[in-house]
């Protein structure tokens, strides 16, 4: 009940959030949905820590997403690296990623370079959230502050190597505490989501004709992980992740928020089929 309590308390205070008095409206507002690759799981209890989904596999999607503010860009995630390029799945390991388009090129479509992008969000510090982000070195990486103080401490499992510019002080870092007003009017809002990492957030993007759309960053993986509030025994914090959980389908009740689950491939068809836009 408690829980129950905070998470709804959370849920309000986010759909109080407004910008200071005398901000200006927010300008108008894009979102693209970028295909950033796919992991072929060939042991789906990977993200059961109660072994819900033992002889099961699934082929999930690595999503990233484009925001255009005004004539400002920002990239929420940044998928898996572009090495992985045209990689052969492999149905040995319990997890086999491939790629087979790059951000760049996507963003060459759209006619955006990659200078563009001010800032690059991060839901958090693994790979296939991370892998290309080194190609947008002028941007601000804005991550969680307890996955920012991971990367720097070098914490055990963790991979600062497709951040480094950033990490060892060659770019812009906004280390985020709570939620974050992502551009100061409201608009687009990261949610403290921590238990899959440390510093793990989500996404709430408030778009005018569409309505208001949370990305789940790695708070779920499928939707039957989402409905079950299942827990992936690489999680760093169990019960936090179950709090998080939570308060995310608390403010997408309240907000009345469309949920995208970033993996599931189910869910690409919630957003406009790119080079198209949800407004």
């Amino acid at each position: 009940m408690k829980r129950a309590l905070l998470a709804g308390f959370a849920a309000v205070a986010v759909m109080a959030q407004t910008a200071p008095p005398g901000t200006p409206a927010a300008p108008p507002l894009k979102l693209w949905r970028l295909d950033c690759g796919a992991v072929v799981v060939n042991d789906l209890n990977a993200f059961s820590d109660t072994l819900a989904y033992t002889g099961q596999q699934k082929r999930l999607a690595s999503s990233c997403y484009l925001i255009k503010h005004g004539d400002r860009y920002m990239l929420w995630d940044s998928g898996l690296p572009a090495a992985l390029k045209g990689a052969a799945t492999d149905p040995k390991p319990p997890m086999s990623p491939t790629l087979s388009v790059t951000v760049k090129e996507q963003l060459a479509t759209l006619g955006v370079s990659p200078a563009a992008v001010s800032i690059v969000g991060v839901s958090h510090y693994h790979f296939d959230h991370v892998g290309q982000a080194a190609d947008f070195p002028g941007a601000t990486l804005m991550i969680g502050k307890r996955d920012h103080d991971a990367l720097k401490s070098g914490a055990p499992g963790v991979n600062a190597a497709p951040v480094a510019h950033w990490i060892t002080g060659g770019g812009k870092v906004d280390p985020v505490s709570g939620d974050k007003d992502v551009f100061g009017d409201g608009s687009v809002t990261m949610i403290d989501a921590p238990g899959h990492t440390p510093g793990h957030h989500a996404l709430l993007v408030r778009l005018p004709r569409t309505g208001n759309v949370l990305l789940t960053g790695d708070l779920a993986h499928f939707q039957e992980n989402y409905d079950s509030d299942g827990i992936p025994p690489f999680n760093v914090d169990r019960a936090a992740s179950l709090a998080s959980i939570a308060r995310f389908k608390a403010l997408a009740k309240n907000l009345k928020a469309t949920v995208v689950i970033q993996h599931d491939p189910r869910d690409i068809g919630k957003l406009p089929k790119f080079p198209s836009a949800a407004d």
